[in-house]
């Protein structure tokens, strides 16, 4: 995972073409890219072919993992421009394959009805400690639980969880860098909440997990580098897949942003 001083040259984009950009991943994130980075760049990549628009909406399939070691190809395929809406599709490719692929809808800004969900009762972040299990994954985004589970001896509870985060990165007021590091962060515990009723951890042997689809609903802007809340819940799981929702709050109460994840969580227990 990035440092924090490096998180966003990480996610910085080449423009080889009018519609083709080539990004990185660091090396040191394992065998595999976290989902989290390669969404935000394909939000990034599709930012740059639309003008005076906000991405209201995303959805994306992982296809295969990606490899950190070698770059990737973004391709943009600029689908409509409306009036007032305007659909993007990006297709990131690493070893002449489709790695993963994206659909994101901007519109124009205006005035309309607004409500929205409460934000959860929740301790404060000022209240709460760093989440000591992730290491420098707390580089980039500064993550605080509310309840706290261990990773390596992980209980049963109820399928849900929330957890406050905050970019470490400085974005100022940049509206799509803001809505990247949302996106990138949005990944980063999701999957374990369907894992939650099951006594499942990330480090539990014979559990095989991966990110199949994500989806994100931006519905108001938001600076990132202040606190958000990240309420997560898990429906269902069934036929080796956890189906979760999120939303995402920012300190003052507004309902940022919407996620919906389902993933693979295969466990096969090692025989005795």
């Amino acid at each position: 995972m990035e440092d924090p001083e490096n998180l966003i040259g990480a996610l910085a984009l080449e423009r080889i073409e009018v519609n083709l950009f080539r990004g990185t991943a660091n090396d040191r994130q394992g065998p595999r890219i976290f989902g989290g980075h390669v969404i935000a760049q394909a939000l990034l990549a599709a930012y740059k072919t639309v003008e005076e628009r906000v991405c209201h909406s995303l959805h994306c399939y992982f296809i295969r993992p990606g490899d950190p070691s070698i770059p990737i190809l973004y391709e943009v395929d600029r689908a409509r421009d409306g009036r007032t809406f305007t659909t993007r599709r990006v297709t990131a490719i690493q070893h002449g394959q489709q790695i993963f692929n994206l659909a994101a809808s901007f519109q124009v800004e205006e005035e309309g009805l607004e409500h929205q969900d409460p934000m959860p009762d929740a301790p404060l972040p000022e209240t709460l400690g760093d989440d000591p299990r992730r290491g420098d994954w707390n580089r980039p985004i500064e993550m605080r639980p509310v309840d706290l589970q261990d990773f390596a001896n992980p209980r049963p509870g109820p399928p849900f969880q929330n957890i406050w985060m905050r970019s470490t990165a400085p974005l100022g007021d940049d509206l799509a860098l803001n809505q990247a590091l949302i996106a990138y962060a949005s990944d980063m515990s999701f999957l374990s909440t369907s894992m939650r009723p099951h006594g499942l951890g990330w480090q539990t042997q014979g559990l095989q997990t991966a990110s199949l689809d994500h989806a994100i609903w931006f519905h108001r802007r938001s600076r990132f580098n202040d606190w958000h809340l990240y309420a997560q819940r898990s429906p269902s799981a069934s036929g080796s897949r956890g189906f979760n929702l999120g939303e995402i709050y920012n300190i003052d109460g507004r309902l940022v942003a919407s996620t919906a994840q389902e993933g693979l969580i295969r466990y096969r227990p090692p025989q005795t």
